[in-house]
């Protein structure tokens, strides 16, 4: 998968140290993959959820931290639009719109 943008999460973890190795453990395991629906991504990442309009949520660290992507499957593009605490996602009024 094509991920846009790692400078996210570079940023992310350089303020939030604690999160780095488990940012870049994602990265690498999404940017090998080769994911065709949510099913794939589920075989990668149990606990993923998928929430509507493209966009799916990672739990990051024992779900310390939360992901949010959107995902298209073709052309194989991942971009992250959110990283936070749990406590921060929680604020999100609408999910779907970020």
């Amino acid at each position: 998968m094509r991920i846009i943008s790692k400078k996210t999460l570079v940023k992310y973890y350089t303020a939030h140290p604690q999160s780095k190795l488990m940012l870049e453990d994602w990265y690498e395991k999404t940017k090998k993959a080769d994911w065709k629906n949510f099913a794939d991504i589920r075989a990668t990442f149990n606990t993923v959820s998928s929430v509507g309009n493209q966009r799916y949520v990672f739990n990051i660290k024992g779900n310390d931290y939360r992901l949010v992507v959107i995902i298209k499957f073709h052309p194989s593009h991942v971009l992250i639009r959110f990283v936070g605490t749990h406590a921060e996602y929680d604020r999100i009024a609408n999910i779907t719109s970020i």
